[in-house]
């Protein structure tokens, strides 16, 4: 397997709102051929507004799978301005990884879907946990990590 990391630009110039979704996604189309290049299936995937970018544009690239982590299905506070219908429309089998205390979305919020969903007890929106919850740190990270490595094994 290998991983490749892409930044934003937003994130390089240390921004703290990404720019409007059309945007994100121009630049992770002008990638994408760097990674699906060698012919080998591409899991597509991205935390937070990257996991919408590679929900949004999972299909239209062929990308094999999704792995989104931290899925930011509302703006905090706002669950009305759902964006479900991101999620729900990869088209592809999709891996949700989500703290169970994320302001953009609590697992319990997410709508019935065919993707699976993993939650990081006590996690916020970074999967950090309090020093006080029930489960470590270091208990949290390898949560996390042994479900993408199992689901990533699932995807044949």
């Amino acid at each position: 397997m290998t991983v490749a990391r892409v930044e934003q630009p937003w994130r390089v110039a240390e921004k703290k709102l990404a720019p409007a979704p059309k945007t994100l996604d121009v630049g992770w189309r002008g990638i994408w051929p760097a990674l699906a290049g060698p012919g080998l299936p591409v899991v597509s995937g991205g935390r937070s507004a990257g996991a919408r970018v590679a929900c949004r544009t999972a299909a239209e690239l062929g990308a094999h799978a999704v792995l989104a982590l931290s899925f930011p299905l509302h703006p905090p506070g706002k669950p009305e301005k759902s964006r479900a219908d991101e999620l729900l429309g990869s088209g592809v089998p999709t891996l949700v990884v989500q703290g169970g205390n994320d302001p953009f979305g609590k697992p319990e919020e997410f709508p019935t879907g065919s993707y699976e969903l993993v939650e990081v007890p006590y996690g916020d929106h970074g999967f950090a946990v309090p020093k006080r919850a029930e489960i470590s740190q270091d208990e949290a990270v390898a949560l996390i990590t042994d479900a993408v490595v199992e689901w990533t094994g699932s995807l044949g």
